[in-house]
């Protein structure tokens, strides 16, 4: 399996990070793909990319919610550390309409020069939007150029809005909220085609059920894999080969 977004940088593995990725390898996860939130966590995830060659991949972009006053500072420490190191993507980037919309002209504004920076060093982007799908979808198609793919993380939408990523080109991270009671996707995920799609936990956050509420970690991809396997109707087997096939194209 692919783990396609955890922050496995996060001081929430401080005292069992090693033991945490022991876990993971030993579930059969094969790559384990970070994204960045701002300068400061460059430095924890290019350590573990140093320790983990091959096996811990990183991005870099300036996540939404840390886009504040000054913010172009931050876009330039991005811009400089795609000039010396190699990245899988640009991300995480996007909208977050959800705790604050006072810096919501400059989460477009970095949003857009984030998928230029995407398309000048031949990237895919990781997308993070919530509560600004249509918003971001709009950012999108004014950038309008075909060749920008990348993954809707965490993706939480109804159908509609599925089909509408998947016309744009771009993947759905399915992670543990496919496992919750009211979380909506299986009113989606059947009528998804598994091609779409790929795995994902956001770990620390969103810890699928039956771990919900508790610190997340990458090897309960498992618990995501079977749940999407579940919903269609199919083995899990199924899910990690097509799930993993699909991540692995997007590194080429």
């Amino acid at each position: 399996m692919i783990e396609t977004h955890a922050h496995i940088y996060s001081d929430d593995y401080a005292d069992d990070r090693t033991a945490m990725l022991d876990r993971a390898w030993n579930a059969g996860i094969e790559q384990i793909w970070m994204p960045n939130c701002d300068h400061t966590t460059i430095e924890g995830m290019m350590q573990l990319a140093e320790e983990y060659p091959g096996k811990c991949l990183p991005m870099i972009g300036l996540h939404p919610t840390y886009v504040k006053e000054g913010f172009e500072k931050e876009l330039q420490i991005m811009e400089e550390w795609l000039d010396k190191r190699q990245f899988i993507a640009i991300g995480e980037i996007g909208m977050d309409l959800f705790w604050d919309k006072t810096y919501r002209s400059q989460q477009e504004e970095a949003f857009l020069y984030q998928c230029k920076l995407a398309r000048k060093h031949n990237l895919w982007i990781d997308i993070h939007s919530r509560n600004a799908f249509w918003e971001t979808v709009s950012l999108i198609e004014t950038f309008a150029d075909p060749d920008l793919k990348g993954i809707f993380h965490c993706f939480t939408g109804n159908l509609e809005e599925a089909k509408k990523a998947i016309e744009l080109g771009f993947k759905l991270g399915i992670g543990g909220v496919a496992t919750f009671k009211n979380g909506g996707l299986d009113k989606v995920l059947p009528f998804i085609d598994l091609e779409h799609i790929v795995l994902e936990t956001d770990s620390p956050y969103l810890a699928p059920t039956p771990h919900r509420g508790k610190r997340n970690e990458v090897a309960f991809i498992e618990l995501v894999a079977q749940r999407v396997a579940d919903l269609k109707e199919m083995s899990k087997e199924e899910v990690i080969r097509a799930t993993t096939h699909t991540a692995k194209n997007m590194l080429k």
